[in-house]
This record gives structure tokens, sequence and C-alpha cells, in this order.
């Protein structure tokens, strides 16, 4: 599972915890009452602070932490570009413009063998759109154009802001039942080591409850592949969309069983079959759906 979750969701469970830690060192968050028991109201508002500036601070860091991560270079529309580079440029820029956006995304590429693309960044004002350079060499144009057309659907949707709007409740509610859990674990042993106790016992139940969290943004990773899909047949047309998703089916099978370090919730291609922990759904089924539209 580790290799198939997306760097958002990893760098904001690190900073969940990180502030979670920071808060408890410095006493933050008094929400044990004078009875050593647990005040829910302070905790609700002590949990929806931590939770969601852990989901903002994750997506102000998405788009830097992408190029990092996946060694981006990003494409400098005014500079000397080759065919290929001035060309993905060109594409990104007008299908940017036909999705209404007013900025134009950043564009790069990174050097992987996988056949794949994705969209990220905090806003539609400061996007990004990377292909790999095994897409560039699998793909037809038409192809990549659907494929482009898919993550151009993304930013437009602004499916980055959504999803950090959800993951800031889903971990609202993490640290919410992640200290009673302590608190309660805390209750079984002597009084002098309940502090301790209940410290390592909120990272233990923090992490464990993340875990189990993720399970509803993968779900809504799913759903918004299918909008994405069809905003990417409304931008470069329905056949060139079926056709990407057909040539990505064709190089998942070509490849199956091979193992590729995957950013898959940012990307277009997911080659795992679609399970509770998959970001995407089965290929079959979504060129079904789009094919249905």
């Amino acid at each position: 599972m580790g290799k198939r979750i997306f760097y958002f969701l990893l760098t904001n469970v690190l900073v969940l915890l990180t502030i979670s830690i920071i808060f408890s060192l410095i006493g933050g968050g008094n929400y044990i009452n004078a009875q050593g028991g647990i005040d829910f109201g302070a905790l609700l508002v002590f949990s929806a602070v931590i939770g969601f500036s852990g989901s903002f601070i994750s997506l102000w860091m998405s788009r830097w932490m992408a190029k990092k991560m996946m060694n981006v270079q990003v494409l400098d529309p005014n500079g000397a570009l080759s065919g290929a580079e001035l060309d993905i440029v060109e594409k990104v820029h007008r299908l940017s413009r036909a999705a209404g956006l007013t900025h134009m995304p950043e564009v790069g590429i990174y050097h992987s063998p996988e056949v794949n693309a994705f969209a990220t960044g905090p806003s539609k004002k400061r996007s990004l759109v990377a292909v790999s350079t095994g897409l560039l060499q699998e793909m037809d144009d038409d192809a990549i154009e659907g494929v482009i057309a898919h993550e151009v659907a993304h930013i437009a949707n602004g499916d980055m802001v959504t999803m950090t709007l959800l993951q800031g409740v889903v971990n609202t509610f993490v640290v919410f039942l992640a200290r009673i859990a302590a608190w309660v674990a805390s209750r079984f042993v002597r009084e002098e080591m309940a502090p301790i106790v209940h410290f390592i016992a909120v990272i233990v139940f923090q992490i464990a409850f993340s875990i189990l969290g993720s399970l509803v943004v993968f779900a809504y990773s799913r759903h918004r592949e299918f909008h994405a899909d069809r905003g990417g047949a409304d931008l470069a047309g329905k056949d060139k969309m079926t056709h990407a998703l057909q040539m990505l089916k064709a190089y998942s099978s070509r490849i199956k069983g091979e193992e590729q370090t995957a950013i898959s919730t940012l990307k277009i291609n997911n080659r795992s079959k679609a399970s509770l922990f998959s970001t995407h759904p089965d290929l079959d089924e979504r060129i079904r759906r789009l094919s249905a539209k």
C-alpha cells in the first residue's frame, strides 16, 4: 500500500503528527477538565484547528513537493524548447484556456518509464501539469491530448482544494478520536505513567485512524476520476479521451506485475485492481462510463 499512497496524504499525516506533537509539548489544547475527564467541546475545537491546519499546509506544499519527489523539469514557455516540449506546453495552455482557466498551469516533464501524468497545486492560479517521458514515448498524439485534458479537468474542477477540505474533516475526526482513545488507554495504568502512556497512545492511534480515514479520501479520489474523464472528454473530445484510457489499459496489461513507484492519486493511471485502498477506479469501468456518456 505504501507505494500507492499519494504524497499529499503522506505529507498530511506527517504534518498532522508534527503539529499534534508540538501542541502536546507546549501544553496547547487543554481539553481535560478539572475532574480529569474530557471537555468534548474544547477537544472538538482543538481537533479542528489541528486537522485543517495539517490539510492546508499539505495543500500549500503539494506543488513544491511533487516537483522535488518526481524530479520534474519545469518547461519555460518563453524559453528554447524542443518540438515535443513545445507541443506539450501548447496542448496544456490550449486546453486550459478551453477550460476557462485564466492562469496557465506550470508544465513539466519527469523522467520515468511509466506511462502517466499528474496535476497538482494549491489553487487554479498555482497549478502544475506534468507528464512522464514514458507517456511521450508510448502514446500517440491523440492519446497524449486526452491525458492532458484529463489533468487540466482536475485543475478546473478544483479537485485539490476539495480534497483538502475533505482531508481537513477527516483529520478533525482522527485527532478527536485518537485523543479519546488515548485518554481511555491512560486510565488503565498507574497515575504517574498516565501522561507518558497518553502521549505515546495519541501518536499510535492517530497513525492508525489516519490510515482508516484514508479510505474516505481514496473513495473520493476514485469518484473524482470519473468527473475528470468526463471533463477531459469535453475539452479534447470523447474519442480522444476514450482512446487515451484504452491505451492506458493496453499498457497496464502489458506491464502487469511490474513494480514502479507512483503518486497514484495525483495521476491518471493506477495499474492496481480497484479496491478500498485504490485511488483510481478500474480502467474498464472508466471506459464503460465514458462510453455511456
